[in-house]
């Protein structure tokens, strides 16, 4: 099995959940995607960092840090760098907060991202590419260049065209409709009230 076959398959057996949900973007859905469950899983980890890394290469994008908005990109970001140690160059990870920090710093990006960097932005489920647009936009405040957005799984709801049409270069691990197609007969389910 591919490793990018493994990875349809955990996000499917892990992740993808059915009911009625309300989504991060406001959105209901009959299908929900907690990919931490799987990002955040010794398999999900081994198999993302590789494949991620794989594909970020593969597209030609420059990229000297990877990171976006915490928490569902961090996990990612740092079995991308991770990866890159076994496959140099190296690619250093960072957090986009969701405020800037009150205290300390005071900071919106946290870790070993510069301003001269070329920056993956990574995301974990994209649905209206809310989160990777306000990650990519910190990134760009803070002097650094966008090569591209990463996620692991586009739900395939115009989130990633939106993306595309800021000038974001959009890679996509899964989609939600593959996802739905490795389930079981019966699927999963969980309701959220």
């Amino acid at each position: 099995m591919s490793d990018r076959a493994t990875l349809v398959r955990l996000l499917s057996q892990r992740s993808v959940r059915r009911g009625r949900f309300t989504l991060a973007s406001g959105r209901e859905s009959s299908h929900y995607v907690d990919a931490r469950l799987t990002t955040m899983s010794p398999e999900g980890l081994a198999v993302i960092g590789p494949l991620a890394l794989q594909a970020i290469r593969e597209r030609g994008w420059a990229a000297d840090a990877v990171g976006g908005l915490t928490l569902g990109a961090d996990p990612i970001a740092y079995a991308i760098a991770l990866a890159s140690v076994m496959a140099p160059p190296l690619v250093r990870a960072f957090t986009v907060r969701k405020e800037v920090k009150q205290h300390g710093t005071g900071r919106l990006i946290e870790g070993p991202m510069r301003e001269t960097d070329h920056v993956v932005v990574i995301e974990d489920v994209i649905t209206t590419g809310g989160s990777a647009l306000r990650a990519a936009e910190a990134v760009q405040r803070a002097g650094a260049t966008v090569s591209g957005i990463l996620a692991l799984v586009d739900r395939e709801e115009g989130g990633r065209a939106v993306l595309e049409a800021q000038g974001f270069a959009v890679i996509c691990l899964a989609t939600l409709s593959e996802l739905l197609d490795q389930e079981p007969a019966g699927g999963t389910s969980a309701q959220v009230s």
